[in-house]
């Protein structure tokens, strides 16, 4: 008898961490659902219309122009290019899209910054990049790499992650990221550059910084 009580417990748990590990996003029930801006002729899936199957044409899974350099002449130095469900509406629903960034020499960077929704992993096809990432409270980690032409890293879903250039030339590099619509927040535009801002004195004691240079930080994004 007690055998039997035993397997019925671990039979359980198996059960209940079978339910657990499942409990998670559905995979999609159709070949694709390609993503439409109007109501006519579509359903509603993983937060975007999708349009009829039969109407869908290769344009909807296409996307031109990922070779051209872009124009990093900007505050931070760089220029970052999303191939997501919004350029190609085709990956609505399969999890994934691309990012090409451009950095400018000299300390061109991608700014701390999270992806609430996604894994990234990084590929440097020109230059060479410093980057690494921030694991969560208590410990708060830092991983970081001088990634060279060729050089992959992954940044962890929702972790803050960095890229900047240490080289004196233009670096160029290619990322996946595991979500149709990842989603970005740049650390210092959300903190600094909130709408409405955030009260100083919450973050002079947070950051321990004068409430001046708090507002005056506020002015700069």
């Amino acid at each position: 008898m007690k055998g039997v009580q035993n397997f019925l417990v671990v039979f359980s748990l198996l059960i209940l961490g079978v339910t657990l590990a499942s409990a998670s996003d559905p995979s999609p029930l159709q070949d694709f659902c390609v993503a439409l801006n109007s109501s006519k002729h579509a359903v509603f899936v993983n937060g975007k219309l999708c349009k009829d199957p039969k109407l869908a044409t290769a344009d909807d899974f296409f996307f031109s122009g990922l070779d051209k350099p872009r124009n990093t002449s900007n505050a931070v130095g760089s220029k970052v290019t999303p191939v997501n469900v919004d350029q190609i509406p085709g990956l609505n629903t399969l999890g994934i899209s691309l990012v090409r960034i451009d950095y400018a020499p000299n300390g061109g960077q991608n700014p701390p910054h999270t992806h609430p929704r996604a894994t990234e992993i990084l590929v440097v096809t020109k230059g060479t990049l410093y980057v690494g990432f921030v694991t969560s409270n208590p410990d708060n980690r830092l991983f970081t790499k001088v990634l060279k032409t060729g050089d992959v890293f992954v940044f962890p879903v929702g972790l803050i992650h960095f890229q900047f250039n240490i080289g004196k030339t233009n670096a160029i590099a290619f990322a996946g990221l595991s979500s149709q619509n990842p989603g970005v927040i740049t650390i210092a535009n959300a903190v600094f550059g909130s709408n409405p801002a955030i009260n100083s004195e919450v973050l002079a004691k947070a950051f321990k910084l004068d409430k001046k240079m708090v507002e005056y930080l506020q002015t700069q994004f």
